[in-house]
């Protein structure tokens, strides 16, 4: 087969490497032509002109990579099939090029699924707007404390292609299951996908310039529940999200289990008094309760867990439990995961103040959920917007606020926000987009700080005016910490 693919990152090089192994003749097309995508490209061509053993497939079963530079727009001569990374829109000139020569449109993710084996790994997949990847690593902690040999892949940054086409070779053990982490990209791309179980985690707005609607949005997220043959994981609190379960076509004795904050009914795992507890996988859910864990088991050492994040441990447990983990491997597993950095991380307590780094929270409602785990915050938010509006964020939010920093391009759209509903909480708008200006924002937040209150940077935005991404973000934050701390000694 001729296989253009789209996108020069890292599931494009990796399916492009993956598919010349198999013996297709490959030609990957990206509108870029700097520094990046030049060096990428002479690796990828290099790699298939000297046999590297580091790919997949053997040096005699390529037909070859080509790379073209600067045109993702033109189909090339011969194109049986398209590829697409997944940030690559449906609207794309390439792909109405495609469409128009009857040629289909898949991504990596469908590629993966297609190529697996007949005793290939069961897929636990995990979306939702926000949680996915603190989610899917709960989950795969879970599994790895059953002494099951699995993964967490996919979105996370692991392409799942690899791991499929890696299984088992040159020795190694098989995989048992696959934690899988999908965006609403790729499970757009990805028609044939039939999960074991999926969840749903959450839906608010995100990425509609992309899909086009909020209703559009809903639905690619949706498609991970097409064909589960278990479970179908939904959340109680979002009523949107058992819609996509109730409208799945699912294999015949799937079930629909949802997760709580709450004390669970029957086919729902919840929290009882400190404890989570498990009313889906018992024998008589009218009448009994498993206990899994206790909420002081999320993320032991962290302080006490956010809101959101017990409920990403319940959507975890729900998954390895429908896969039949014991629940002393969901107890387990939640004390030895560890959150990445940048997600509700405890940075230091500095007279009496706590200062928390959320530069994860790059909209409204991740944001939304950050702000909602403490009682007293001064908030550090701004950046790129994205199209976002802040009205609903600042009303749930305005009585837990002793005051606000704003940083970043569209600081105005929250300061707005908050002049129309918490006028009485003081604000202040740092005129300045430069990365020194958070170490600035720290030390002002500090000012309107009191003993017991939080400094919480949880900015509802993307990074990009100011960092190169929220990770650099989040290492400015606490870099401006570490100086307070400095100073006091």
């Amino acid at each position: 087969m001729h296989i253009t693919v789209a996108g020069l990152g890292v599931s494009g090089s990796s399916a492009a490497r993956a598919l010349a192994g198999l013996g297709a003749r490959v030609t990957v097309v990206d509108g870029g032509d700097g520094d990046k995508q030049r060096a990428a490209a002479a690796e990828l061509e290099e790699w298939a002109a000297t046999g590297s053993a580091s790919g997949t497939g053997g040096a005699g079963h390529r037909a070859g990579i080509t790379v073209r530079l600067g045109d993702g727009d033109t189909l090339p001569e011969g194109t049986d099939l398209v590829v697409t990374s997944p940030g690559w829109k449906p609207t794309s000139p390439l792909f109405t090029a495609a469409a128009a020569a009857g040629v289909d449109v898949v991504g990596d993710v469908e590629i993966a699924w297609r190529l697996r084996g007949p005793d290939s790994a069961a897929w636990l997949g995990v979306t939702g707007t926000n949680g996915k990847t603190t989610t899917v690593r709960m989950l795969a902690s879970i599994l790895e404390a059953e002494g099951l040999h699995t993964m967490a892949v996919g979105n996370i940054g692991t392409p799942i292609i690899d791991v499929v086409l890696g299984q088992g070779k040159d020795g190694a053990r098989p995989y048992d299951v696959l934690a899988v982490e999908l965006s609403s990209y790729q499970l757009h791309w990805a028609p044939s996908l039939r999960a074991h179980s999926a969840a749903v985690l959450n839906l608010a707005p995100d990425h509609l310039d992309w899909h086009g609607s909020m209703q559009a949005y809903a639905a690619d997220k949706g498609r991970i529940y097409e064909g589960n043959t278990v479970a179908c994981v939904y959340n109680v609190a979002d009523k949107a999200t058992e819609e996509l379960v109730r409208a799945a076509d699912v294999e015949e004795g799937c079930r629909a289990i949802g997760f709580t904050l709450g004390t669970p009914g029957p086919s729902q795992l919840g929290v009882v008094e400190g404890l989570l507890v498990d009313r889906a996988f018992v024998e008589n859910r009218q009448k009994q309760a498993q206990e899994l864990a206790e909420v002081a088991d999320i993320a032991p050492g962290s302080g006490t867990p956010a809101p959101h994040n017990i409920a990403n441990a319940l959507a975890a447990a729900a998954l390895a439990r429908a896969f039949g983990v014991r629940p002393a491997a969901v107890r387990d597993g939640l004390r030895a995961f560890h959150p990445d950095a940048h997600r509700i991380q405890h940075i230091a307590d500095v007279d009496g103040v706590t200062y928390i780094d959320d530069s994860k929270a790059t909209n409204t409602h991740a944001a939304e959920a950050s702000l909602a785990a403490y009682e007293h915050i001064v908030w550090i938010a701004g950046g790129l917007a994205k199209g976002a509006t802040f009205d609903e964020l600042v009303q749930k939010s305005a009585a837990r606020l002793r005051g606000v920093v704003l940083i970043g391009a569209d600081r105005a759209l929250i300061r707005e926000a908050l002049a129309r509903h918490a006028p009485e909480v003081p604000v202040v708008d740092l005129d300045r987009t430069d990365t020194g200006a958070m170490s600035q924002a720290v030390r002002e937040a500090t000012r309107l700080a009191e003993p017991g209150d939080t400094v919480l940077l949880a900015p509802a935005c993307a990074s990009m005016d100011m960092f190169v991404n929220y990770n650099k973000r989040g290492d400015a934050f606490a870099d401006a910490v570490r100086e307070l701390t400095a100073r006091d000694h």
